[in-house]
């Protein structure tokens, strides 16, 4: 018996309570891999989810009033239930959502430190003395303290099941914020499983919502004005209506891009080419920051293309449960003839193909890691976001050149640069159009506590624990 079974629930955690949908519509979750159903669950109504808001807005009442010591253990006692079931919910991810395993398990680790970094900076998180003694603020004090909004409205995606709605749940539950959960329909056993983690952990009903709903009632729960702020990870489509809809409330969006990775001519080719390669096809690229374009200064392209191409061919495709797996299935079949149909178009205007290019296993869904070159800007493997094992490569004359290439986006979340010449530093820190740049990395580098997000399509806000605590509170000053 593989070890996630005992964490399967097919109901929705709505007001402390288990509750079987009632809509007629179910929904099939499926090992991605092997194709076996893991759980079939009826989806929620419009009234189930306004009985998960006005428990949220119960829950609130309750969370407001905890000290922050209070909220801080009650979040260490999360992570130490987490930690007992480890490998369990690693499991659970390499299912449902088709993770390798290795990558999985550094999920849940990552999942602890979000939850620890939110129980560290529970009893930290403050406000600031405002200067006022002088002019017609002479004998004043002032300061600022920062009060919880309210419910919360959190969507998130299939690919980290757990963290990412951690990223939402921990600082939400750290400043006292109530949350509704909608999960990714693709994988949302992990979100039900953690549930269950809140319950046992002593939270007051109504703290965590987690409501699977078609896409009439999700927009029903961003609409609603008991929700104060909507927090969302999946595509920019989606990301842009949502805060189209959202009326008067704040919005944080996370909407991935086409992360683009510099190698300068003094970089290190070797440990480049390994990291672009890991960076490209861990996952088989269905992270938001993997490396899809690579632009490599002339002089150096031919010897680290040939590393690049070694690097690439030494991955391992195929079941995620095992260890040495890099790149696993894609997360359905929608998604796998999706790719392969954009590599054919780029193929047909003139690209090159490197490696790969191909459907490895159409009932496992998995897809060769692939390397092209010889692209255009508007091919879609290009531009757009390819949430595949896909990449491209090409040759720029100079760095500035790089820097012009990477900025030849609509999007902007992070960039990475190969480069052991600090003034090359400097300049990309200056110049490249991207929520963080990540300098002898690839840019799918991320640390659970560092702010992210990106600009232009990529996204609105920032992530990272104390970043979004500070979203989801309202600065209030006193004057005396």
């Amino acid at each position: 018996m593989r070890l996630f079974q005992d964490l399967i629930r097919n109901q929705h955690f709505v007001d402390g309570h288990w509750k079987k949908g009632e809509l007629d519509e179910s929904l099939l979750v499926v090992d991605k891999f092997t194709g076996k159903t893991l759980a079939e669950i009826a989806l929620a109504s419009k009234d189930q989810m306004e009985i998960a808001l006005e428990g949220a807005k119960k829950g609130f009442h309750v969370l407001q009033s905890w000290s922050a010591g209070r909220k801080s253990d009650h979040l260490i006692r999360l992570a130490d239930l987490l930690e007992s079931r480890a490998e369990a919910f690693a499991d659970l991810i390499v299912a449902e959502a088709g993770k390798p395993l290795g990558y999985a398990r550094l999920e849940v680790d990552r999942s602890l430190d979000t939850l620890r970094t939110a129980a560290r900076e529970a009893v930290q998180f403050a406000g600031e003395v405002v200067p006022m003694d002088y002019r017609n603020g002479e004998g004043r004090t002032a300061y600022t303290r920062r009060f919880a909004l309210g419910p919360i409205a959190a969507i998130s995606p299939f690919n980290f099941p757990l963290n990412l709605a951690l990223h939402k749940i921990a600082p939400a539950l750290a400043v006292g914020c109530s949350v509704v959960l909608k999960p990714s329909l693709l994988a949302p056993l992990t979100s039900l499983a953690f549930a269950a983690l809140v319950q046992e952990a002593g939270y007051p009903a109504g703290a965590l919502n987690v409501v699977l709903c078609d896409n009439e009632v999700a927009e029903y729960l961003v609409r609603h004005t008991s929700i104060r702020l909507v927090s969302f990870t999946g595509s920019p489509e989606v990301g842009w209506h949502i805060k189209s809809i959202a009326g008067a409330k704040r919005v944080t969006l996370e909407l991935g891009g086409n992360a683009a990775l510099i190698i300068d001519e003094n970089a290190d080719l070797t440990r480049a080419a390994q990291a672009a390669a890991k960076g490209a096809f861990l996952y088989s690229g269905q992270i938001c920051i993997s490396t899809q374009r690579i632009y490599v200064l002339a002089a150096v392209y031919q010897e680290f293309m040939q590393k690049l191409e070694e690097a690439t061919h030494a991955l391992k495709t195929g079941d995620p449960l095992l260890e040495d797996t890099t790149a696993g299935p894609i997360i359905s079949g929608h998604h796998l003839q999706r790719i392969d149909a954009w590599v054919k178009e780029a193929l047909s205007q003139g690209a090159t193909l490197l490696s790969g290019g191909k459907i490895l296993d159409a009932a496992k869904n998995l897809y060769a890691p692939t390397l092209l070159t010889h692209t255009r800007p508007e091919m879609k493997v290009v531009c757009e976001e390819v949430f595949g094992p896909v990449a491209i490569v090409e040759t720029v004359p100079d760095f500035a050149a790089a820097l012009n290439a990477v900025n030849h986006s609509k999007f902007g979340l992070q960039a990475g640069v190969f480069t052991n010449r600090l003034d090359h530093v400097l300049l990309a820190h200056q110049e490249l159009e991207v929520g963080a740049v990540i300098i002898n990395q690839v840019p799918g580098f991320r640390i659970d506590s560092m702010p992210y997000g990106g600009v232009k399509s990529s996204g609105l806000g920032r992530e990272g624990v104390r970043y979004a605590m500070e979203s989801m509170t309202e600065m209030r000053l006193l004057v005396y």
